[in-house]
């Protein structure tokens, strides 16, 4: 932190006491408490924040790198299914990517039995079988939304 003290968890203010406070607007935010919030978001970058560039904020800056270097890195992976939304129509299983490649067969509109699935239609509702598989999983770490995308009830959310 700017006063030398290690933040327990991080916080919009903890995040806030690293930034210049001059809510100049350049960062397009009306305050640097609402950029500090998005920044906790990842809705903006460090570096969208013009004045903390500037050689007089360095050791904040520095230290703000510091504190959010384990929530930037963090890539987001979840994936939530809404059963009550749920028609079971199979959209999202057809194309997920990650079951193609485990099922070739779901790619021809065949239902699947396999257990190395993403995503799986059972009793008329979709299930999260082996979410790992997912390409949005380490190795891969990609930003792939395909089921969500194909999903036109809502049932899938993927954060």
């Amino acid at each position: 932190m700017p006063d030398g003290k290690k933040p327990g968890k991080v916080t919009v203010l903890t995040v806030y006491r690293y930034l210049p406070g001059t809510n100049c607007k350049k960062c397009g935010f009306a305050s640097c408490m609402v950029f500090a919030s998005k920044l906790l978001t990842k809705e903006v970058k460090i570096e969208d924040c013009p004045p903390l560039l500037e050689p007089k904020y360095k050791d904040k800056l520095e230290g703000l790198r510091e504190l959010l270097k384990p929530i930037l890195e963090t890539k987001e992976t979840g994936v939530r299914v809404d059963p009550d939304k749920c028609t079971g129509c199979g959209n999202c299983v057809v194309v997920c990517p990650a079951n193609v490649a485990a099922d070739p067969q779901i790619g021809r509109g065949l239902a699947t039995t396999s257990d190395e699935v993403v995503l799986r239609v059972e009793d008329g509702v979709i299930q999260i079988i082996k979410l790992e598989k997912c390409r949005r999983f380490p190795p891969h770490g990609l930003d792939c939304r395909v089921c969500e995308q194909y999903c036109y009830t809502g049932a899938i959310e993927v954060f």
